[in-house]
């Protein structure tokens, strides 16, 4: 089955990519259908703006469509960025993610490393072309350093430590964090649901 990721971004496809890999299932993306306009991310909610995407993008293409919202929420930001953690920093485009994560370091300069609880969250839709929509949610709880640490993964993964580890997220080879992530949490709900409608 075609199922068509409901982003351009090419880290997020690969990553998805290697989660679903043991799945029947063909991952493809909107750049393989150019045709298909970028859906905006105006829902208050990471389920919001999640089901918009798969929705759209399923009724662009005529085939299912995975969608994710993501990101993170620090407890001494009231759970700030949220929902606005692609965009964070006012002068970030979309991607920046240098300039996002400076921003959230700068905002927590008082703040002391024992209060720097953070989670990431994200919510995965599964959208049929005929309206028909599942949700699933991950979630990663942890911390965040005092300052950047490592150079893989994306978004705050350099300031990110989940719950356990001395590692931030980009100090880890992508299986290791795949297992933690909450993308991948949430893609491990997805897969049992795909298996068990197979």
């Amino acid at each position: 089955m075609d199922i068509v990721l409901a982003t351009r971004n090419k880290k997020k496809v690969e990553e998805i990519r290697r989660i679903t890999a043991g799945l029947c299932i063909n991952i493809l993306s909107l750049d393989d259908h150019p045709h298909c306009p970028e859906v905006v991310e105006d829902r208050d909610t990471f389920e919001g703006n999640a089901l918009k995407k798969a929705l759209e993008t399923a009724s662009c293409t005529g085939k299912p469509s995975l969608a994710d919202d993501s990101g993170l929420e620090v407890e001494a930001l009231g759970g700030a960025p949220g929902v606005h953690s692609a965009r964070y920093a006012a002068d970030a485009a979309s991607g920046n993610d240098p300039k996002n994560y400076e921003k959230l370091l700068a905002d927590l300069v008082l703040v002391p490393r024992e209060n720097r609880a953070a989670r990431f969250v994200c919510c995965m839709a599964l959208a049929y072309p005929d309206g028909e929509s599942l949700t699933f949610f991950g979630y990663a709880k942890g911390s965040i350093t005092l300052a950047p640490r490592g150079k893989q993964g994306f978004g705050y993964d350099p300031v990110f430590i989940p719950e356990g580890y001395k590692v931030t997220f980009a100090e880890m080879e992508g299986q290791d964090k795949d297992r933690l992530s909450h993308r991948g949490k949430a893609l491990e709900k997805l897969a049992d649901y795909l298996r068990s409608a197979a």
